[in-house]
Protein backbone atom coordinates (compact mmCIF):
# COMPACT_ATOMS: atom_id res chain seq x y z
CA UNK A 1 0.00 0.00 0.00
CA UNK A 2 1.30 3.46 -0.89
CA UNK A 3 2.14 6.02 1.77
CA UNK A 4 -0.18 8.97 2.18
CA UNK A 5 0.68 12.43 3.46
CA UNK A 6 -1.71 13.96 5.96
CA UNK A 7 -2.17 17.33 7.62
CA UNK A 8 -4.62 17.36 10.51
CA UNK A 9 -4.90 21.00 11.47
CA UNK A 10 -7.30 20.23 14.31
CA UNK A 11 -4.47 18.59 16.26
CA UNK A 12 -2.59 21.93 16.19
CA UNK A 13 -5.39 24.52 16.18
CA UNK A 14 -8.42 23.61 18.27
CA UNK A 15 -10.75 25.86 16.27
CA UNK A 16 -9.73 24.51 12.83
CA UNK A 17 -11.13 21.28 11.42
CA UNK A 18 -9.11 21.27 8.16
CA UNK A 19 -7.70 17.87 7.16
CA UNK A 20 -5.98 16.86 3.93
CA UNK A 21 -4.62 13.50 2.89
CA UNK A 22 -2.97 12.62 -0.39
CA UNK A 23 -0.69 9.93 -1.79
CA UNK A 24 1.04 12.75 -3.70
CA UNK A 25 3.44 14.56 -1.36
CA UNK A 26 3.70 17.62 -3.63
CA UNK A 27 -0.09 17.97 -3.71
CA UNK A 28 -0.32 17.66 0.09
CA UNK A 29 2.33 20.33 0.55
CA UNK A 30 0.66 22.64 -1.98
CA UNK A 31 -2.72 22.32 -0.23
CA UNK A 32 -1.18 22.67 3.23
CA UNK A 33 0.75 25.79 2.19
CA UNK A 34 -2.39 27.40 0.80
CA UNK A 35 -4.41 26.51 3.90
CA UNK A 36 -1.80 27.82 6.32
CA UNK A 37 -1.53 31.07 4.38
CA UNK A 38 -5.26 31.62 3.83
CA UNK A 39 -6.65 30.08 7.02
CA UNK A 40 -4.01 31.05 9.54
CA UNK A 41 -2.05 33.89 7.91
CA UNK A 42 1.19 31.90 8.34
CA UNK A 43 3.86 31.04 5.80
CA UNK A 44 5.82 27.79 5.98
CA UNK A 45 8.51 26.43 3.72
CA UNK A 46 8.02 23.01 2.16
CA UNK A 47 10.64 21.60 4.52
CA UNK A 48 8.94 23.08 7.58
CA UNK A 49 5.64 21.53 6.56
CA UNK A 50 7.29 18.15 5.93
CA UNK A 51 9.17 18.13 9.24
CA UNK A 52 6.67 19.79 11.57
CA UNK A 53 3.16 19.20 10.24
CA UNK A 54 2.78 16.45 7.64
CA UNK A 55 2.32 12.91 8.85
CA UNK A 56 3.07 9.87 6.72
CA UNK A 57 0.19 7.43 7.13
Amino acid sequence: MADAYKLDCESEAVDCRFIIQSEDEAEAIELATAHMREGHDQDYSDDELREEHLQVV
